[in-house]
């Protein structure tokens, strides 16, 4: 009995480190901080520009993306609105559904839940692991998700990426053995400033994936508040009560 239980928790875990990316793989904590409006701008900046071409956030508008933010509509319409026809409309491409699905095996996801989905350290470890493979169709493939269809669209950012390998006696025996990822310096940022891009656009998914969360955790510690107030009026009142009961 003992060793049939021990079976079934291991399928499970295996089904679970399958469901998280296709095998079980370290992953980095994502530094979220939806409290930070500077960097959901800039994670804000970072979706339109490299991500609205193949994935949409259809349940995500404008017009509330501004108001959290803490940008004017003028302004996040002429510096983030590049598809919307107004404030009000949802964050949508207009790329083809058909020819996305073609290009890359299938269609891309719509993104507006993708952080409760995978979590934010999933996506956050998921963007700085791409390097080099000349044997997939885009000539790049991913330590966390494997054979993915997905092009390394922040190479640009990020420079070429490949994976290093360093000799190491393993039981005596010389073996190249996997260091991580580096890059070859070509990015328009440093390894350092390419993780806080990630990270910027992560906290920003993050944040569409609920965007009342900040105000529901204020709503909650005011609720919190009032009722450990009126406990004190209560238990006052109860007391005033029973004294004249006595």
């Amino acid at each position: 009995m003992i060793k049939k239980l021990f079976t079934v928790l291991a399928l499970v875990a295996s089904s679970a480190a399958m469901a998280a990316g296709g095998h079980a793989v370290h992953l980095d904590k994502a530094p979220i901080d939806l409290t930070d409006k500077e960097s959901l701008q800039r994670g804000a900046r970072m979706f339109q520009n490299y991500c609205l071409g193949c994935h949409q956030m259809q349940y995500q508008r404008y017009s509330r993306t501004f108001r959290d933010l803490g940008i004017p509509d003028d302004v996040g319409m002429a510096t983030l609105g590049f598809t919307a026809n107004k404030v009000g409309d949802h964050i949508k491409n207009a790329a083809p559904k058909a020819d996305l699905a073609n290009w890359f095996g299938a269609a891309p996801p719509d993104l507006s839940n993708v952080a409760r989905v995978r979590g934010p350290d999933w996506i956050y470890t998921y963007l700085r692991a791409f390097y080099v493979d000349p044997t997939r169709p885009f000539g790049v493939n991913n330590e966390v998700f494997p054979l993915v269809g997905m092009p390394h669209v922040l190479q640009e950012l990020q420079g070429i990426p490949y994976k290093s390998t360093e000799t190491r006696l393993v039981d005596g025996v010389p073996t190249e053995v996997d260091v991580g990822i580096k890059t070859d310096g070509s990015g328009e940022l440093s390894t350092e400033e390419y993780d806080r891009a990630v990270a910027d656009l992560v906290n920003y998914l993050e944040y569409v994936g609920e965007p009342s969360k900040l105000e529901s955790r204020s709503l909650g510690v005011k609720v919190l508040i009032f009722l450990g107030i009126f406990f004190i009026f209560a238990f006052l009142l109860k007391k005033e009560y029973w004294r004249d009961v006595h």
